[in-house]
C-alpha cells in the first residue's frame, strides 16, 4: 500500500469530529498491520489515526462496531466505580455524520481515536513481576466483559483460535505438499498427529457448555497495554481489532505461549529454547487475581491448557505455512516458518512435562 500524503491524511481528518483544524500529523509506531497516524489539533488535543488493515479485517465496520459496544461497556463500568472514564479505556472518535469510520475515494478505511496521554507502551516483558502486572491488566479486561454478552460480537476473523479447524487445515497441507517438504519434517508432522486429540479440548469443552464464551482480545502481549508515564501501572488495553467471541483460555495462553519462553520464537538453536515455568506462574499469579473472581472454576483449573494448547496451534500454523511455500506468513530466509515451528514444538513438549504441576499450582491460586 502506498502511504497518503499528508495533504491526504489532512483530508480525512476533515470527515472526523475532531475539537479543531489540525495543526500536526505524526506518523506513530512500528505496527505491521495498520498505518497509525498521530494529529494534532488548534486546542492542543491529540488523536490517533490510523488506516485499518481490510485485507486481514474483511469487516471493518464489524470490527469498529465491536470495539464501540466493548469500550462503552467499559467506559460504563469505570463510571459507576467512579473511575477514569477518560484513561480507563480508548475512544472512539466518530465521523462528522456519526459514523465509526471513513472509507477514502481510495478504498481505504480510516479510524479515529483519542490520544491517551501521560501514558507509554513497553515492548519487552523483563521479569516475573513484569509480567505479572501484564497478566493482572489483561485479568481485569476479563473482569470488565464478564457481563458483556460476547454472542453480539462478530468474529473479526473467523475461526481465529478454532485449534480443531488448525489441524483439519493442517492435514490439508500435508496432503498437498505443495512445496515439496513434507518428507523432510516427517518428524515434526508425526509430533502434531500424535497430538491431535490435544486440538479438540478446547473447542470441544466450549461447544458442550464446559467453558463459557467470553469476549476475548487475542492479542496479549505487553505493548498492547498502555502504561502510566510515572507509576508504570496500567492504564488501558489497546488495539482492540481482534476483540471477539472466545474463551478467556485463548487470552492467557497466547500471553503465556511468548512470555514464558526463554527465546524468541524464531530462536534457530533449540538448546536455548525452553517453557519457563516461574514466568507462567507469576503471569497466572495476576492474571486471576486481575479476573476479581470472575472466572468460573473449571476455566481456572484449564488455563494450563490454554498455554498448551495456544502454543501447540501456532506450531500447527507455522508448520502448514512452511509446508504450503510459506503463503502466509513473512519470512527472512527459506526455513524461517519451520524454525518457528520447531521452537513451539520444543515448548509444548517441555509444557507437558509441567502441566500436572501447573494445574494444581493455578488452583491454589483460587
Amino acid at each position: 500500500m502506498t502511504q497518503p500524503t499528508n495533504q491526504q491524511v489532512l483530508a480525512v481528518c476533515d470527515r472526523f469530529a475532531l475539537a479543531g483544524g489540525v495543526t500536526d500529523v505524526k506518523t506513530c509506531g512500528n505496527g505491521h498491520i495498520n498505518s497509525t497516524y498521530i494529529i494534532t489539533v488548534e486546542s492542543g488535543q491529540r488523536y490517533i489515526l490510523q488506516i485499518l488493515n481490510t485485507a486481514i479485517f474483511k469487516d471493518p465496520m464489524g470490527v469498529m462496531d465491536n470495539i464501540v459496544a466493548v469500550t462503552d461497556h467499559i467506559r460504563k463500568g469505570l463510571a459507576e466505580a467512579g473511575e477514569d472514564i477518560e484513561r480507563g479505556t480508548m475512544r472512539v472518535v466518530l465521523t462528522k455524520d456519526g459514523k465509526n469510520g471513513y472509507t477514502d475515494g481510495e478504498g481505504l478505511f480510516w479510524r479515529a481515536y483519542d490520544f491517551v496521554e501521560n501514558t507509554v507502551c513497553r515492548l519487552t516483558v523483563d521479569s516475573p513481576e513484569t509480567f505479572a502486572r501484564v497478566g493482572e491488566a489483561f485479568g481485569d479486561f476479563q473482569r470488565r466483559l464478564s457481563d458483556f454478552d460476547a454472542s453480539k460480537l462478530i468474529e473479526s476473523i473467523p475461526n481465529f483460535h478454532n485449534t480443531k479447524k488448525r489441524y483439519a487445515d493442517f492435514l490439508a497441507a500435508v496432503e498437498r505438499n505443495a512445496a515439496g517438504r513434507v518428507d523432510s519434517v516427517a518428524k515434526e508432522i508425526k509430533f502434531i498427529t500424535d497430538r491431535a486429540e490435544k486440538c479438540a479440548l478446547i473447542v470441544d469443552a466450549l461447544e458442550s457448555g464446559d467453558l463459557p464464551l467470553r469476549v476475548t482480545h487475542n492479542d496479549t502481549k505487553l505493548s498492547n497495554i498502555l502504561l502510566d508515564e510515572v507509576t508504570e501501572e496500567a492504564v488501558c488495553i489497546i488495539d482492540l481489532d481482534t476483540v471477539m467471541p472466545g474463551l478467556s483460555l485463548y487470552d492467557f495462553g497466547d500471553s503465556i505461549r511468548t512470555g514464558a519462553a526463554s527465546a524468541a520464537e524464531d530462536e534457530p538453536d533449540l538448546d536455548k529454547v525452553h517453557f519457563l515455568p516461574e514466568m507462567f506462574k507469576a503471569y497466572a499469579r495476576g492474571f486471576i487475581k486481575g479476573t476479581g473472581g470472575a472466572l468460573t472454576e473449571r476455566e481456572v483449573q484449564m488455563l494450563p491448557d490454554g498455554g498448551y494448547i495456544i502454543t501447540l496451534e501456532q506450531a500447527i500454523r507455522f508448520l502448514g505455512d512452511y509446508l504450503d511455500g510459506d503463503t502466509y506468513y513473512h519470512i527472512d530466509y527459506p526455513d524461517h516458518n519451520l524454525v518457528r515451528a520447531r521452537t513451539q514444538l520444543k515448548l509444548v513438549a517441555e509444557m507437558e512435562i509441567c502441566l500436572p504441576g501447573l494445574r494444581e499450582f493455578v488452583i491454589s491460586q483460587l
